[in-house]
C-alpha cells in the first residue's frame, strides 16, 4: 500500500469511539479500492499500532466486517485477512425491503446524508444540553432511568425501537414540546438509515455505555457532559453511517 494513503486511512482514531470510527476506516479502504478485493490487509498488530487502539478493536471491527461480507480470514502460512472478491452492493443490507409494504429506501446522497446527521446533531445535543439544566420530577428522573434500562442488554430484534424511545424521553425531558415531532421526523430517516447497515453487537454494547453517561449526566443536572456524551454517541453512528453508505 502507498505510504500516503497508509497515513491517511490508518491514521490514529477517536479514543472516544475507537471501535466505530476503526470499522469506518477500514470500510473506506475497501469501499474506494484502497484494499481491493483479494488483497490482504496489514496484519491486526500493524493496525493496532497505526490506528492507536488495541488488536481487541481491531479484531472486533474485522469480525464484524467479515459478518458484513466485506472481509474473510484464512489460516496457513499465507493466512490473514482479505478483502472479499465481490463486495455487498453498498453495504449490508442496502437495498433490502424497508418495510412490510416492501418499499426499498435508496442510498442517500452524500449531501443527504450529512444534512440528516447535521440536524440530529443539533436537535438532540442541544435537548440533552436543556434537559440538564431542568429541575427533573422525581417520576420524570426514574421514567428516565427506566427507559435506559429498557434499552440496555435489550434484544437486536427489538433494540432500535428502545433505543429510539430513550432518544425521544431525552428530548421530552427539554421541555419544549414543539421539539418532539421535530425530533421525531429526524429520528425516522435516522432509523431508515441505521436499518440498511448491521446492527453490530459491539457497538450495541457501547451504546449502552454511552446512554448512562449521557443519562447520568442529565439526571446530575451537569449540561455541558451531558452535551458532550450526547455528542460523542451521536459520532459514533454518523461514523458508521457514513462508513457503510457514504
Amino acid at each position: 500500500m502507498d505510504a500516503s494513503l497508509d497515513e491517511t486511512f490508518f491514521r490514529p482514531v477517536r479514543p472516544g469511539n475507537a471501535f466505530e470510527d476503526t470499522v469506518q476506516r477500514l470500510l473506506q479502504t475497501i469501499r474506494l479500492g484502497v484494499v481491493g478485493p483479494t488483497e490482504r490487509l496489514p496484519s491486526e498488530r500493524e493496525l493496532a499500532l497505526s490506528m492507536a487502539v488495541s488488536r481487541d478493536t481491531v479484531r472486533d471491527a474485522i469480525k464484524a466486517l467479515a459478518a458484513a461480507g466485506y472481509l474473510v480470514s484464512r489460516r496457513g502460512r499465507y493466512g490473514g485477512t482479505f478483502v472479499v472478491e465481490e463486495l455487498p452492493p453498498g453495504g449490508t443490507p442496502i437495498g433490502r425491503s424497508g418495510g412490510d409494504d416492501g418499499t426499498v429506501h435508496p442510498l442517500p446522497t452524500p449531501e443527504r446524508l450529512d444534512d440528516i446527521l447535521s440536524c440530529r446533531e443539533i436537535l438532540e445535543v442541544g435537548a440533552v444540553r436543556v434537559a440538564a439544566g431542568r429541575t427533573l420530577t422525581s417520576d420524570e428522573r426514574e421514567w428516565l432511568w427506566a427507559r435506559l434500562r429498557g434499552v440496555s442488554g435489550a434484544d437486536p430484534a427489538d433494540y432500535r425501537r428502545l433505543d429510539s424511545r430513550l432518544h425521544l424521553a431525552l428530548a421530552e425531558l427539554a421541555g419544549a414540546p414543539s421539539l418532539l415531532p421535530v425530533l421525531a421526523d429526524n429520528r425516522m430517516e435516522v432509523n431508515r438509515l441505521l436499518d440498511d447497515i448491521p446492527l453490530l453487537e459491539r457497538n450495541i454494547r457501547h451504546s449502552d455505555v454511552q446512554h448512562e453517561a449521557i443519562v447520568i449526566a442529565v439526571l446530575a443536572g451537569d449540561s455541558d457532559a451531558a452535551a458532550a456524551a450526547m455528542e460523542e454517541h451521536l459520532a459514533g453512528s454518523a461514523a458508521l453511517l457514513r462508513g457503510f453508505l457514504a
